[in-house]
């Protein structure tokens, strides 16, 4: 099956030829940021790719000088040592000259980067999802225009919420692929009513086993829209229920009690990709159940 709609075809057939090779792609969540790497940088994304993700996952924020930067507001407390969202409230420069911390809260070299940095590193076919692009003060498609082969790489997601992200793609002339984020099937239908907009899959959030898109019945009515289902594994805490992005279909559990336990449950409900922070040993999986 190939996802978009035909009149997108030529810009969604990087996205569609990677699903003809590996049937389920692997995001990488901000890259794979471990040791003394920074999450969210070209270093992470390198990593990423050694350990077999095929999409690319960046979170965007805008300094007060309009700098896009490829960072996460809310990390900065672990990141930074510097207070929640302060981010938001720098200038490129002050960010530039902060030394971060990594994974041990120790002192690292690897700094964050400007997003047009991340972008001129990713220019051999890599896929990369943009996420969070309503923090970063409606900067990001002209980042993406410097790039021209973003086009077929580039995957931009956003809730339905943000209505500002969905009008300037709706009313910009290159048709980067898209992604909103639902939470109930309701919305998955009302993501399906707006024009102009190159949609290629579904970003799927159930909370619990219990929620819409858990079912099997949605995600067939997805596939049915030539849209293809997408599912985070990852864990941001186990503390919280509403912290769980699809169920107790996540990563902990995949690695606690197999894999078999959580991602190929995943698999088997027709989920076509799967983020994850620990890419290499999905990798691994993916080449055991379905030899790719």
């Amino acid at each position: 099956m190939d996802f978009g709609q035909v009149r997108y075809e030529e810009n969604n057939i990087l996205l569609n030829s990677k699903f003809a090779e590996k049937q389920v792609l692997i995001c990488a969540h901000r890259g794979s940021w471990h040791g003394n790497i920074t999450q969210n940088t070209n270093l992470a994304y390198k990593a990423a790719l050694l350990q077999g993700a095929d999409i690319l996952e960046t979170d965007t924020t805008a300094t007060v000088d309009d700098v896009v930067f490829s960072l996460h507001d809310g990390v900065e407390p672990r990141l930074f040592g510097l207070p929640r969202r302060c981010s938001l409230q720098m200038t490129a420069s002050e960010i530039d000259a902060i030394q971060p911390l990594n994974a041990l809260a120790e002192p690292s070299t690897h700094k964050v980067q400007r997003l047009a940095e991340i972008f001129a590193a990713l220019d051999h076919g890599e896929l990369i999802n943009v996420d969070r692009s309503w923090r970063a003060k409606g900067l990001v498609l002209s980042v993406l225009d410097a790039f021209p082969y973003m086009r077929l790489q580039a995957i931009i997601k956003a809730p339905l919420s943000e209505k500002q992200v969905i009008q300037q793609l709706q009313a910009h002339p290159i048709k980067y692929m898209f992604m909103p984020i639902c939470y109930s099937l309701e919305e998955v239908k009302e993501a399906l009513s707006f024009d102009e907009l190159n949609m290629v899959g579904i970003e799927l959030i159930a909370h619990s086993e219990k929620d819409d898109l858990y079912s099997d019945e949605a995600i067939r009515f997805i596939h049915a829209h030539n849209l293809f289902c997408w599912v985070n594994a990852l864990v941001i805490s186990d503390c919280y229920p509403k912290a769980a992005l699809y169920g107790t279909l996540n990563d902990d559990v995949s690695i606690a009690n197999g894999p078999d336990a959580g991602w190929g449950i995943l698999m088997d409900k027709g989920i076509d990709v799967i983020q994850t922070d620990w890419p290499s040993i999905l990798r691994d999986y993916r080449f055991k159940r379905l030899s790719i």
